[in-house]
């Protein structure tokens, strides 16, 4: 799906199209709508740099105990190699 956003908005945002993408992208994160790894990739940004651009912005990750399941999960299958 593509979003057509008005001229008018860039304008009175005082954003370019790729700082409006990122704030754009940075809110849904910070909102807990999108995962971490695909706000950095929607930015085309390694995870370090995402991680140290929401630092900046004193935006917390979200880390819930489903997420430690997850990556315990993940490694368990890793080493298991």
């Amino acid at each position: 799906m593509s979003l057509m956003i008005p001229d008018e908005v860039l304008t009175a945002s005082r954003f370019s199209e790729a700082e409006l993408l990122r704030e754009i992208v940075l809110m849904l994160f910070k909102e807990n709508r999108i995962t971490i790894g695909k706000a950095g990739s929607l930015l085309g940004m390694h995870l370090i740099e995402f991680q140290q651009l929401i630092s900046s912005r004193n935006i917390c990750i979200h880390y819930e105990i489903e997420d430690l399941d997850a990556d315990i999960h993940t490694l368990s299958a890793l080493e298991a190699q």
